[in-house]
Formats: C-alpha cells, sequence, structure tokens
C-alpha cells in the first residue's frame, strides 16, 4: 500500500506537498467564509471559484508545453513561491480590515494563473520521482495526501478562526508553503523533459492536442473528466451555504462536513494504493463514477447532518478513485515526450472546466435553491456516466 514511499525522493517530496496541501485546505475554507460573510451571496462564491480557475482554461496548455520543454523543478520552485507571496497579501489585507470582495476576486485570478503552470509540471513530475510498476500506487498515495488534508485542514479552519482570525488561518498557509519549497531543494529530479529547438512552443502545443485527438481512449476519459469538472466537483463551492442555510451548523460543522468527503476519499485511495497495478481498471472506473453521481442526488436530497456525511464520505471515495484511474490509465498511455501536454489537457478539462461548473452551480443556487442546483448537477452525471457505461463498453476493459 505505501511501496512508493520506499522511494527516498518520492518520500520528501509527499511530505512536502502534505503540509502545504493542509494550508492550502485551511485556506480555501477560510476564503469561503470570508466571501460568504462579506457578501451573503451564493453568486459570488460561485464566482470567485470561477475566477480561481479560469486562467487554468486559457493557460494550463501552455503549462503543458513548458512543462515538456523546462525544468520541472525549476517551475515548481517558481510556483510555490508565487502562491506564498499571494497567500501572504490576503493575509495583510484580510488582518488590516481592508480587504474587499473585488480584492480576493484579484488575487483569486492570480492564484489561478499561477495554477496553470503548477498543475502540469506536478502532475507530470511523479512519473520522475518512481518507475513505472508503482504510478498507480504514486498517484494514489498523492490523492491521499490531498484528501487527508482535505480532512485535517477544514477542521483546523474551524479552530484556527475562532481562535486566530482569518488573516491568521492566510498566515499559517503562506507558510506551508515552505514544507514544499524546501522538499523541491532536497530532492533530485530524474528525466529532464526534452526539449525541442527545432521548433517552437505553438508547434509543440499543436503535436500535444493532436496526440489527444487521435487517440479514443484518451477522448473517453477525458470527456469524463470534462462532466466531473462542470456538474459533480461544483458541490464543494456550495458546501458553506448548505452547511448555513440547510443544516444550519456553521462554519464548524462546514469543516467536518467537507473532512468527511476528505474521509471517503482517504478511504478510497488507501484502497486503491493497495491494489496496486490491477487488470480491469476501466471496470472500477465505471463503477465509481455511477457511485459519484448518486452520491451526490442523495446529498442534495438530505436535511440530516448524519445522512450528509455518509452521502460525502461517498463522494469523496468515488471521486478519487476516478480521478486517480484516469490519471493513471492516461500516464501509461503517453511517453514522457509529451507527457507535460496531455497532462495539461487533463488539468484543462479537470481544472479549466471548473470555473463553469463554480458558476453555474453558483447561478442554479441563487435561483433554485442550493439543495435543487446539487440534485439537478447529480442527474446530469448520472445519465452521462450511465450512458457511456451502456453505448461504449469498451471502457470496462481499459
Amino acid at each position: 500500500m505505501f511501496s512508493s514511499l520506499k522511494l527516498k525522493a518520492f518520500r520528501i517530496y509527499w511530505l512536502g506537498m502534505f503540509i502545504s496541501l493542509i494550508g492550502t485546505w485551511i485556506q480555501i475554507v477560510a476564503q469561503s467564509w470570508l466571501v460568504f460573510q462579506l457578501t451573503k451571496s451564493e453568486f459570488l462564491l460561485g464566482l470567485v471559484g470561477f475566477l480561481t480557475h479560469i486562467p487554468v482554461f486559457f493557460l494550463s496548455l501552455f503549462g503543458g508545453v513548458m512543462a515538456d520543454r523546462a525544468n520541472r523543478k525549476v517551475i515548481l520552485m517558481v510556483t510555490q513561491v508565487s502562491f506564498m507571496l499571494m497567500a501572504f497579501v490576503l493575509a495583510f489585507l484580510t488582518q488590516r480590515g481592508l480587504i474587499t470582495p473585488l480584492q480576493i476576486m484579484f488575487i483569486a485570478v492570480l492564484n489561478g494563473i499561477i495554477m496553470a503552470f503548477d498543475a502540469p509540471s506536478r502532475q507530470a513530475v511523479v512519473v520522475n520521482l518512481v518507475d513505472k510498476k508503482n504510478l498507480l500506487n504514486a498517484i494514489a498515495l498523492n490523492s491521499v495526501a490531498f484528501n487527508s488534508s482535505r480532512i485535517i485542514g477544514p477542521v483546523l479552519a474551524g479552530i484556527l478562526v475562532a481562535v486566530i482570525g482569518m488573516s491568521g488561518c492566510f498566515y499559517v498557509n503562506a507558510f506551508s508553503f515552505t514544507a514544499m519549497i524546501i522538499a523541491l531543494a532536497l530532492i533530485q529530479i530524474n528525466g529532464n523533459p526534452l526539449n525541442n529547438k527545432n521548433h517552437g512552443p505553438l508547434k509543440d502545443l499543436c503535436e500535444g492536442l493532436s496526440a489527444v485527438k487521435n487517440n479514443r481512449q484518451i477522448l473517453i476519459l477525458m470527456s469524463m473528466v470534462a462532466v466531473s469538472s462542470l456538474f459533480g466537483i461544483p458541490y464543494i463551492i456550495l458546501m458553506p451555504v448548505f452547511a448555513d442555510n440547510i443544516l444550519k451548523v456553521g462554519i464548524s460543522g462546514l469543516g467536518y462536513l467537507m473532512s468527511f468527503s476528505g474521509v471517503g476519499a482517504v478511504v478510497g485511495a488507501l484502497i486503491l494504493a493497495g491494489l496496486g497495478d490491477f487488470k480491469f481498471k476501466g471496470k472500477l472506473l465505471g463503477i465509481s463514477m455511477v457511485i459519484f453521481a448518486f452520491s451526490l442526488i442523495l446529498l442534495s436530497l438530505s436535511r440530516n447532518y448524519a445522512f450528509s456525511f455518509i452521502s460525502l464520505a461517498f463522494i469523496g471515495a468515488s471521486s478519487v478513485t476516478a480521478v486517480s484511474l484516469i490519471n493513471t490509465i492516461l500516464q501509461g498511455i503517453v511517453t514522457d515526450e509529451i507527457r507535460g501536454r496531455v497532462m495539461s489537457v487533463f488539468m484543462f478539462t479537470f481544472a479549466g472546466f471548473m470555473p463553469f461548473g463554480n458558476l453555474l452551480a453558483g447561478s442554479l443556487a441563487q435561483v433554485f435553491g442550493v439543495s435543487q442546483a446539487l440534485l439537478i448537477n447529480g442527474i446530469i452525471c448520472a445519465i452521462f456516466f450511465l450512458s457511456l457505461n451502456l453505448f461504449y463498453p469498451k471502457i470496462k476493459n481499459l
């Protein structure tokens, strides 16, 4: 289950990432609560989520080109320092009482620009730290780190907001990036990407898109990611409203709700890590996507704290299983020469489509209410994933 952590470089990278992600989740929860307290607007919650991810839509493909042409370690060092500076700015403005919704939106856009160049290199670098047989295990353990931080971070946010305030939460996130910066400084990343000197970045971009377009399996996988990003994952930005208006549990309750999604995700990722390089990943992928959709529908119908916990746990487990499997299958299909570009398309559909999903979810919640918005999105996901299993049975053989 933890075989990849026996490799020193990956272990150091993983620990640095884990600490940094805890800080990130503390900021995500504190920032969403700050926006809602300042505006009392479900739409603006969705708008901030939109602005955070819209740069990924426009720039992540170029981030993938850079990941294949430049040193991925240097790229990650620059992005981590940039994330740290943005967190310090947000903390300072909040501490001084100067923060406004417009400033939060501007910082969200800058973070999105950084993310567009960070994410493709972060996805592509994993294969440079482990061998192919440990790739699924490493990707699953990355999901363990991400989703363990979803358990720890929101709970800490609920506590820290009361103890050191929202600005304190943002300072904690800023300092957490030092762990990732130190980790990157300590490790040697093997497998330098190919520097194409015969043609320019635009030609590289076209080659990457062509590789995706000409592979039916990759297109199917990308469509699954796109639908999840547009109609599934945006449930996260509606959770402050769901906690406050539906369950009446406040920010501490919001922290526990987000954490239960993380608990399910960690369990799913650990099970996946323990399976190793098993056959018929596509069969588990199809099942996971259907479970995700119906769990979202159950959450929309919930008016009970405990039932919401259960629904969110299944959402977390099924989503992390599906995304990890898609990531692994993609990385097994492509060569290292175009890995950064293909993974940038993955991030384009995953994080790049998410702003439109966030904006849509916020708009639906504003017009129909948060429960109805979750229900509509859950039904759309269920119809798509059931249809895909029915009309493209080859997915089970991936």
